[in-house]
Order: C-alpha cells, then sequence, then structure tokens
C-alpha cells in the first residue's frame, strides 16, 4: 500500500519539479507552490553530468534533454593566454547516457515542466505557505493566497534561502558566502568549443560550455564583496574589467559581450546536518546541501534527491521513516560534493599570475587521478535498494 497519497513540493524549480514528475510518476497526487508569479528562467545554461542525465533518464525526459543539448565528453584546462595544460576525459555516463549534456537553462526548465504536469501534478504560481501544521497524521497548510489543505508529506525545494529550512531548524544553517560570485553569459559558440574549457587566471577562472550548435555560455569567477550590488546595466563593463589580462579566445569573447543578458550570482553553500526532515515535512536540493559550481552537480544533486524521496516514499512503512531514510542515503554523496566543490574553488581563486606555472604543473600530476575518483563516485548508483539500512551521519 502506497502511504502517501498526496503531497505539496514548495519550488518549482529544477529539484522541485523534478521531484513532482517523480512522485506522480508513483501515482501520488502533487501540487507545486512556487512563490515568483510565472514559470520564466532567470539563468543562462547549465551541464548535466552523466549522473544527473540518469536521473532525467528515470524521470522519463533524457532523449528531450538529449535533442536540445549538446552532448560532450572531456574537460579542457588553460592558462589565462590560451595555452593548453591537460586534458581529461569524463568517464561518466553508460551506454545509453553521455557523460555530460549542457543545455539552457530554460529548456531544461519546460522540459521539467512538461515531466511534472504529464505526471498529473498542479502547478500554482504567486503563491507560498503562510502556515503548516505537521500533527502527526499529515500536514495542515495555509497558502498566501489563503487557501487551506491537508497533504500526507511537504516538501522543500525552495532554493538556498530556504523559508521552509528555515521555519523546521531556525536561522543557524543560512547560506554562507564563499567570497566569489560568478557572471555568466550566453553568446555564439566558436567552432573550437566543443567541450568545457577551463582558462585558468591570475586569482580568477574562466570558463566556456558548449549548449548547441549555434551556442555556447561564458562564466567568470572573481572575489567580490559580500554586500556587492551591481546595476544591471554596468553588467557588460564590469565583466569586460574583470576578463582584462586574458587572452587568445577569452580576449575575442570579451570584445563581443552583449548589452543585456549578463548574469551575476554569488556564490554561497549551505551544509545542513542530516537528518534533513521533521516529522512529514523535508527539506531538499539547495535548501539542504548548497554547493559550489565546479563539478557542475548542483541540478544533479537536487534531481537525484527527488528521485530517491519518490522511491522511498513509495514503501510500505511510516512516512517518517522514509524521509529519514533519504537524507541518510543522499547526505555522504551531497557531502562529497560540497567538499571537492570548494576545494576546487579555493584552489583555483588562490592562483596568482606569478604562480600559474607550477599551478599547471601539480594539474597535470594529479587531477586526472584526482578526477577519475570522483566520477568513479559519481558512477555509483544513487537508488539504493535498502537505502532504510544506510546509517544517517
Amino acid at each position: 500500500m502506497m502511504p502517501v497519497r498526496n503531497a505539496l513540493v514548495v519550488g518549482a524549480g529544477i529539484g522541485g519539479l523534478g521531484a513532482a514528475a517523480a512522485l506522480g510518476r508513483h501515482g501520488v497526487d502533487v501540487e507545486v507552490v512556487e512563490v515568483r508569479p510565472d514559470s520564466r528562467v532567470v539563468g543562462v545554461g547549465i551541464n548535466q553530468p552523466g549522473n544527473s542525465l540518469r536521473a532525467l533518464d528515470v524521470l522519463g525526459v533524457l532523449e528531450e534533454c538529449l535533442a536540445v543539448g549538446y552532448p560532450y565528453d572531456r574537460n579542457e584546462h588553460l592558462d589565462w593566454q590560451g595555452r593548453p595544460i591537460v586534458v581529461t576525459p569524463c568517464s561518466l555516463g553508460t551506454d545509453r547516457v553521455p557523460p555530460n549534456n549542457a543545455l539552457a537553462r530554460a529548456d531544461l526548465h519546460r522540459i521539467l515542466l512538461g515531466a511534472a504536469r504529464r505526471a498529473g501534478a498542479r502547478i500554482v504560481h504567486g503563491v507560498s505557505v503562510a502556515e503548516l501544521v505537521d500533527d502527526g497524521d499529515g500536514v495542515s497548510v495555509t497558502f498566501t493566497d489563503g487557501r487551506a489543505a491537508r497533504f500526507d508529506v511537504v516538501v522543500g525545494f525552495d532554493g538556498i534561502r530556504s523559508p521552509l529550512r528555515r521555519r523546521l531548524f531556525g536561522d543557524a544553517y543560512e547560506p554562507e558566502y564563499t567570497g566569489f560570485a560568478v557572471w555568466r553569459v550566453t553568446l555564439p559558440r566558436p567552432a573550437e568549443v566543443t567541450h568545457t574549457m577551463l582558462f585558468h587566471g591570475d586569482r580568477s577562472n574562466t570558463g566556456v560550455i558548449p549548449l548547441s550548435r549555434e551556442e555556447m555560455y561564458l562564466l567568470h569567477v572573481t572575489a567580490e564583496p559580500e554586500d556587492a550590488r551591481y546595476e544591471p546595466a554596468d553588467f557588460r563593463e564590469l565583466l569586460r574589467r574583470r576578463l582584462a589580462g586574458y587572452g587568445g579566445l577569452v580576449a575575442e569573447l570579451r570584445e563581443d559581450l552583449p548589452l543585456e543578458g549578463i548574469v551575476y550570482s554569488p556564490l554561497s553553500e549551505v551544509h545542513l546536518p542530516a537528518p534533513w526532515h521533521v516529522g512529514r515535512v523535508i527539506v531538499l536540493g539547495d535548501a539542504a546541501h548548497a554547493s559550489a559550481p565546479n563539478l557542475t552537480q548542483g541540478a544533479a544533486m537536487a534531481l537525484e534527491d527527488a528521485v530517491v524521496l519518490a522511491d522511498e516514499l513509495a514503501r510500505d512503512r511510516p512516512v517518517e521513516d522514509s524521509l529519514a531514510a533519504v537524507s541518510a542515503a543522499r547526505f555522504g554523496r551531497t557531502k562529497l560534493v560540497q567538499d571537492v566543490s570548494h576545494g576546487i574553488l579555493v584552489t583555483e581563486m588562490s592562483i596568482t599570475a606569478d604562480g600559474l606555472e607550477e599551478f599547471a604543473m601539480n594539474l597535470r600530476e594529479h587531477l586526472p587521478g584526482q578526477a577519475a575518483f570522483i566520477e568513479a563516485e559519481l558512477n555509483k548508483p544513487f537508488r539504493l535498494e535498502r537505502s532504510a539500512d544506510v546509517v544517517a551521519p
């Protein structure tokens, strides 16, 4: 017997829509509420590594993602003048799933929105949770539009500044600013950009990732003040200044930055210890374990969360036991991604122009083995046959 008949998902981002699709495929009646007034997406491109593509395959949308994206199988590291350092092949994926597939965020959102709706989910925009009461047998929710409803379980995929996390755990686990921010913009794709290319500079890092036959996106990571507030009208000039000193391809791209479409995002992290639930309410995705983007695993971890959540809630046992099993099964994997991503970010941002040669030597010596290790870990199954037996940290 399926113990969960209906569920509320808070947040209609990648993880929330993935959870709605996964739960709906198990026969759960799902409502999704999203505080934003519509389904428009703020963002540029997003890489989906092989483990994320496996989760998308479970949701039945792998082919759609591959059709609009750009698959690739390696990462190339160069210095900021475009001189090659090392190429690492990607071992993620299977015969069915490529190592990576990058696509526009808007396309991924559209695909997941379609999957959630096909699974029967109702998505309501401009609404959030005003009050909730968990009495042990269910959760009574009052929404900001005045409606009231009752659910067997409430799932928060409401982002790094999650109000639901704060409601459950107080303010002890607020986002921690890393000291760095990323600038992103979509640009026409030069023919040589057929894979991730990372250019290491003076306390900065620039990357290009193909999105389609026509487009790619550029990212640039720099140190920024925590309280920095820049006007979008100034983004192009600010990004040009930060790219000064780069040569080769990046210098060419610097001259063709568009007036609009540049996105600026401070990089923060969230480290919520397990368990991630209280009673019948759980937070997942960035609300529980937001990471630096250096492994391009943020969306992957959220989509894996969504699939494991649906698997566990389908088991014939108390809801609270299933929610405990979710964070027990997920904590170690998400913590590995957090720690490795943070380590890469701090290391790359500490490089100076004078130290680039030494950094390049270390990268050639150590990166292939390190990349093979983390990819072997991520290639492991994230859907466990008996994840209830996993011991929570």
